[in-house]
């Protein structure tokens, strides 16, 4: 979502997005926040530029933020590292907390199960899984 009309969108679509990707058309829905509320409700709109700071915000099923990160503009966004966390939150939501994904998990990896007896040993359950990957 950005602060762009819905006919800035389509030219980036029709002249950049177009060229960047293999099927032709935008793979997700391009949404305009012209008035900048969304943006404000985030904490992300710099009212002085007319503009949403670049971010993103992982909600989930209840509307809860899970995850966020704002960046400047200059810097680029990491789609892989998104879905990434996406599934880590999903795996960790699905096990209603019985599981916790250490950093760098991915799909497949081991997982941590949180409780008592992991306090003081995360160090060792690490160690374990690094001398995996």
């Amino acid at each position: 979502m950005s602060t762009d009309s819905v006919f800035v969108h389509k030219m980036w679509a029709d002249h950049e997005l177009s060229k960047m990707i293999t099927k032709g058309t935008v793979p997700f829905p391009m949404l305009a926040d012209g008035g900048g509320n969304v943006g404000t409700a985030y904490g992300v709109y710099d009212e002085d530029a007319g503009v949403d700071v670049r971010g993103r915000f992982i909600i989930d099923p209840d509307g809860v933020i899970q995850g966020f990160e704002v960046l400047t503009p200059p810097v680029g966004r990491n789609v892989s590292e998104s879905l990434r966390q996406i599934q880590a939150f999903q795996l960790v939501r699905e096990s209603k907390g019985g599981k916790a994904t250490p950093s760098g998990w991915k799909p497949g990896k081991a997982v941590l199960t949180p409780g008592p007896d992991l306090v003081g040993k995360v160090w060792e359950e690490w160690k374990v899984q690094m001398a995996f990957d």
